[in-house]
């Protein structure tokens, strides 16, 4: 099986899973068709995916890449978000056809002693890192493994205990290696939509709660990178009781991202026909991204209880 036949085996399987567990998604791609935005979804732009990780030892980032770093994605910029207590990386696709990947680690050792000793409770069987015993030239035994668990089901007082100190760990122990979002490029789109601002209206327009965390449209300094995001979605989550029973809680699901992208300044007066990823502005921004991840937080996911009813 050849390299890129191996990452589309990965990337259908996380979209696949990833389109049944987030219901907006097809929402928003039925809308862009009947709204006549795509006529197919080969029309859209994958932008790129992004997962969460962990940083314990054998886990985390050092580990998840390998996967992607197998299929011929190049490592990129770091990414630092002090109060969040995260790091990231970005990586390059090995072709244009593929989304680039955002890779985030939740700096597990900053965390207050209770909160770092919960969630080692759940990692330190892991004594190998689990990477190292998979195939990475069979896609489907990748794809089986990021849709697994890795550590034992979380008790509900687990869950709440991370979740009032990083919301973030708490998304991570139950939801693991799931796609936490895709990303739709909208500067691919017929006008008057190619632009975010114009799209997050579209989206509003039709019920889609937006994440409004820094504002609905996130701007990078340099106004060349403009990103939103839809509010997570929530999901029915079976814990354990901590006395061999379960539980079951509404909790924050993946969501959906926009990008815009636009053409460099040096490229200004090249005919839109001929613009290319190379020519628009690349990489990421750590003040959007920081605002990004809480589209699965509290602070969003409680605003959007009614975002669906008009769709």
């Amino acid at each position: 099986m050849s390299q890129h036949t191996t990452l589309q085996t990965i990337l259908d399987g996380l979209m696949k899973r990833y389109q049944e567990r987030v219901p907006a998604v097809n929402r928003i791609l039925q809308l862009m068709q009947t709204d006549q935005l795509i006529h197919t979804l080969d029309d859209i732009e994958n932008d790129h995916i992004a997962f969460r990780t962990l940083g314990v030892p054998h886990l985390g980032i050092q580990s998840f890449e390998k996967i992607f770093l197998h299929c011929g994605y190049q490592k990129r910029d770091a990414y630092h978000f002090a109060k969040k207590k995260l790091d990231a990386f970005w990586y390059a696709p090995p072709d244009d056809r593929f989304p680039r990947i955002f890779i985030s680690e939740l700096r597990v050792g900053d965390l207050s002693q209770e909160a770092a000793s919960i969630v080692r409770s759940y990692t330190d069987p892991i004594q190998s890192d689990p990477v190292d015993d998979l195939d990475l030239d069979d896609g489907a035994q990748v794809d089986e493994f990021l849709h697994r668990g890795l550590w034992r089901t979380p008790t509900w007082t687990d869950y709440q205990r991370l979740s009032a100190e990083s919301e973030y760990a708490a998304w991570v122990i139950y939801n693991r290696y799931y796609l936490n979002h895709f990303t739709i490029s909208v500067h691919n789109l017929p006008s008057p939509y190619h632009t975010v601002e114009a799209f997050n209206q579209f989206l509003e327009r039709h019920g889609i709660a937006l994440n409004d965390a820094g504002g609905k449209s996130k701007t990078s300094p340099d106004g060349l990178l403009i990103q939103s995001s839809t509010v997570a979605e929530m999901v029915e989550a079976e814990f354990g009781d901590g006395q061999g029973g379960t539980l079951r809680h509404p909790i924050a699901g993946s969501y959906v991202e926009f990008a815009e992208r636009r053409v460099l300044p040096e490229f200004s007066e090249l005919p839109a026909t001929q613009v290319t990823r190379a020519h628009r502005r690349e990489g990421f921004e750590a003040g959007n991204a920081d605002k990004i991840f809480e589209s699965t937080f509290s602070t969003q996911t409680g605003k959007a209880s009614a975002s669906s009813s008009d769709v």
